[in-house]
């Protein structure tokens, strides 16, 4: 039998990973030199990869036959692998241990390579600059299908869920419009926490690592023009163990993370809580604080790239007696939804608004509220050129 070579190896792990996750990658060169970049010339990791090629999530049992190892060497590996930031590797709730190979992105290889502390190596520049480029390959290939894709985007499950900023920046709480006693709810629905103290008080693990969308923004030379704070990307739970475990984030206290979920507000950051497959009834996983000028998912739909889907309880409201007309929450939002109307006052498109509360907090006259109501917020990506563009 003929040896595989190192190069069909890198193509053939390249042709697993890029299956992971919401959105399904192209194996191509750059795709391959992710791995390449990220992997290093490592057979046994990347033939490790390629068991997964069947089944993501593996026992250590599984794992040992599938890819026909025994069970301390595949466990070595993957170890090796996890501190890369390609598999997650933690305890079931019954204590069986179980691999899951993770994603390019979305939570995955990027968001943990750039999660820790930067050390400023030619790694860092080389992998941001393979991730861009391959961002602006599938921008082209979404743009050339965009008729096609867009029943996708529009049935797509939200990604991650809004919750609001709760004080103004008097300190005030935000006011709230309570949702209707007569909008019939569903008995089987559960309301998850819409409050970061709510969300902090349920977790006796957290973690904190480095924002890694401003991290990668910054080793591309295009450091955050908010200049907003970075050290305030949480993982929680079994994540938090996993996040610490590999040096990606440091464990910290609730108290700790109270303060800087606070800083994150006070600087114009929006909370994005992400829960296991997209399910709201689920404990979260993780909390990114996102600026408008770094994050990757803004910024992925500005360009044409993927749709922003996303879960709210919020709506913003503008009370057009109050507006002394000022823009500063046309600035501020990320999303784009507020502009001013005929009569120079800010108005809010519904279809558009996440429910941030990042209007709200920085309103000088207390002129926006929030009005509860779950809604799942879709947004198409701008339309760059047409199909024979």
């Amino acid at each position: 039998m003929n040896e595989i070579s190192l190069e069909e190896r890198f193509k053939r792990a390249a042709e697993v990973v890029c299956r992971q996750g919401l959105v399904p990658f192209p194996v191509n060169k750059t795709s391959i030199g992710i791995l390449k970049a990220a992997v290093g010339n490592v057979p046994e990791e990347l033939d490790l990869i390629y068991a997964f090629r069947d089944k993501p999530s593996q026992t250590e049992d599984e794992l040992a036959l599938s890819s026909g190892l025994g069970a301390d060497k595949a466990a070595r590996i993957a170890g090796s692998l996890a501190k890369k930031g390609f598999i997650f590797n933690q305890p079931s709730s019954s204590g069986v241990m179980v691999y899951r190979l993770l994603p390019l992105m979305n939570v995955g290889l990027m968001e943990y390579k750039f999660m820790g502390e930067l050390k400023g190596t030619g790694e860092e520049k080389r992998l941001a600059a393979l991730f861009q480029e391959l961002f602006e390959q599938v921008r082209d290939q979404i743009q050339a299908n965009y008729d096609n894709l867009v029943p996708v985007f529009k049935s797509a499950p939200p990604v991650d869920r809004t919750v609001p900023a709760s004080t103004g920046g008097d300190g005030k709480p935000i006011k709230i419009i309570p949702i209707s006693k007569e909008m019939a709810v569903p008995d089987e629905f559960i309301l998850p926490s819409q409050s970061i103290e709510e969300i902090i008080a349920k977790f006796d693990e957290i973690a904190v690592g480095y924002c890694f969308c401003r991290q990668r923004r910054s080793v591309l030379g295009e450091p955050c023009k908010t200049e907003a704070p970075t050290l305030n990307c949480f993982t929680f739970g079994k994540s938090a163990r996993h996040t610490a475990a590999q040096g990606f984030a440091r464990m910290v206290t609730k108290q700790e993370a109270l303060k800087i979920m606070r800083e994150a507000e006070e600087a114009g950051l929006v909370h994005k809580a992400f829960h296991p497959m997209s399910r709201e009834d689920r404990p979260e996983t993780s909390i990114c604080n996102c600026c408008k000028d770094c994050c990757d998912t803004l910024n992925l739909w500005r360009d044409g790239v993927f749709p922003l889907c996303n879960s709210t309880y919020h709506l913003s409201v503008v009370d057009q007696e109050l507006c002394v007309g000022c823009g500063e929450c046309v600035e501020r939002c990320p999303t784009e939804a507020i502009s001013m109307n005929a009569d120079d006052k800010a108005q809010v498109d519904e279809k558009a608004c996440f429910g941030c509360g990042v209007c709200a907090r920085f309103c000088p006259v207390d002129a926006i509220l929030l009005r509860e109501g779950l809604r799942k917020v879709r947004i198409l990506p701008p339309r760059l050129r047409t199909n024979a563009g």
